[in-house]
This record gives C-alpha cells, sequence and structure tokens, in this order.
C-alpha cells in the first residue's frame, strides 16, 4: 500500500478559508495547532499568518490613498525595513506595506526611466514559479467538483467544529 505524502502550504483554497475562520470562532487566537489539525494541507504557522495576513476582519483592503502612500514613505525612511512597527501605524499588515513601498519604489524607478506602465507590469509569477507568501493573497475558488481529501478534511471539520461531547467535553 502507497504511503500518502502531504505536503504543506501552497495556495489557500475557499473551503480551507472557511474552515479556519470557524475554528477560530471556536477556539480562539492562540490554539493554531489545533485549528491546523483541522485543515490537512496546513501547519499552524501557516494558519496563523493567514489570519493575521489576510482573513481578519481588521485588515484593511481598500486600494490606498495618496495619504496612506505618503505616511508610507515617510516612515519607511524613518525606520528602514520595520514593517512591523510600521503597519500599525499606517492601519495595514506588514506585508501590505512592504509590497505598496516595493510598488512605489519600482513606480518611482519606472517615471525616472521614462518607461510605461504596461511594460513593466508588477513581479508577476513566471509559469511553475511558487507564490513565496501565499497566506497574503485571495483564496482559490473551490473547484466544481471537489477531491475525496478536501470533502473528508471538510466533514471532519464539520463534525470536530460541531463536537460538544467528545471525549475532551466529557472530562469537565
Amino acid at each position: 500500500k502507497m504511503v500518502r505524502v502531504i505536503i504543506k502550504g501552497g495556495v489557500w483554497r475557499n473551503t480551507e478559508d472557511e474552515i479556519l475562520k470557524a475554528a477560530i470562532m471556536k477556539y480562539g487566537k492562540n490554539q493554531w495547532s489545533r485549528i491546523a489539525s483541522l485543515l490537512h494541507r496546513k501547519s499552524a504557522k501557516q494558519c496563523k499568518a493567514r489570519w493575521f495576513e489576510w482573513l481578519d476582519p481588521g485588515i484593511k483592503k481598500t486600494e490606498w490613498s495618496r495619504e496612506e502612500d505618503e505616511k508610507l514613505l515617510h516612515l519607511a525612511k524613518l525606520m528602514p525595513t520595520q514593517w512591523r512597527t510600521i503597519a500599525p501605524i499606517v492601519g495595514r499588515t506588514a506585508a501590505q506595506c512592504l509590497e505598496r513601498y516595493e510598488h512605489l519604489l519600482d513606480e518611482a524607478q519606472r517615471k525616472a526611466e521614462g518607461l510605461d506602465d504596461e511594460a513593466t507590469e508588477a513581479k508577476r509569477l513566471k509559469p511553475g514559479e511558487i507564490d513565496p507568501t501565499p497566506e497574503t493573497k485571495p483564496a482559490r475558488p473551490d473547484p466544481i467538483d471537489m477531491d475525496d481529501d478536501e470533502l473528508e478534511m471538510l466533514s471532519e471539520a464539520r463534525a470536530r467544529l460541531a463536537n460538544t461531547q467528545g471525549k475532551k467535553a466529557k472530562r469537565k
């Protein structure tokens, strides 16, 4: 019998986002290993990053205003590479600040070189390249027909999240 190896990581799917949100509602924001045990393809660290970098409803996902850009550039000059310190001041995540800062620098450089935006569209992933930060991107829509692994993960998560009896509940 072949042993199946599941590599943790990769693009987040809607199903995984929904399970993560439900698990956080039930277990809170400190039990990442417990939450990750519901998501076969994700580690505790990835679940935590996904919440704090993308799913947390407090994260602002609107376009950046000119004022925000100016504040970001000013803070980046004062505190180079201190994205975790800068983020709460700007009201965005550290990843958003870094990404926006790099975008603004690229834009300024293109203008200086007289290149048009179309010619050097923001750094796109080449075919076969793996996104190094999938936790900060929108989830991939679920396929119409989920594969067996996904269906099994979903039903197991539903059962565990709905469970109020279980071994642990009996101990109380």
